[in-house]
């Protein structure tokens, strides 16, 4: 079976991006001074999962899977292959390439609450006319802070 340019792009980015991380073990993980302070793949798929306000659960969901099995991606137990990289990469709107470390976007400003990105998500579903009403009494609570502060 062949397979495509793409895909076979992608594959050699993976390995490529695995073999110069160092993925290992948990066991040896552990086993290594805290002084590397090199983000691993695993921790990078759980601060991206984070910056979009996405629980365990609700990326397992999103993958058809469980919530233990995104825990064990997360603290590098499994590996993740080439189609769930591409699949992790389209929920967390990053690219592979950033997905596996090979490249960083600029992040504006400290990663959100998690509860706060998740209300976030749900306004953008409201329709207009409730957005609109919402943010004015937003806009209301914080005209008073800045009176008040």
């Amino acid at each position: 079976m062949r397979q495509c340019p793409e895909t076979m792009l992608l594959e050699r980015r993976l390995y490529a991006a695995l073999d110069s991380a160092g993925e290992e073990s948990a066991l040896e993980k552990k086993r290594k001074p805290a002084a590397a302070n090199a983000e691993t793949l695993g921790q990078r798929l759980a601060r991206l999962r984070k910056e979009k306000g996405i629980t365990q659960v609700e990326l397992a969901k999103m993958l058809e899977t469980t919530q233990p099995v995104v825990s064990d991606y997360e603290r590098g137990l499994l590996r993740l292959h080439g189609e769930l990289i591409i699949q992790l990469a389209g929920i967390l709107e990053v690219s592979a390439d950033e997905l596996l470390g090979l490249e960083q976007r600029e992040r504006p400003g400290p990663a959100r609450d998690r509860r706060l990105a998740r209300r976030l998500q749900a306004f953008d579903k409201l329709p207009k006319r409730d957005r609109d009403t919402l943010t004015r009494t937003v806009d209301a609570f914080l005209e008073r802070a800045q009176v008040a502060g």
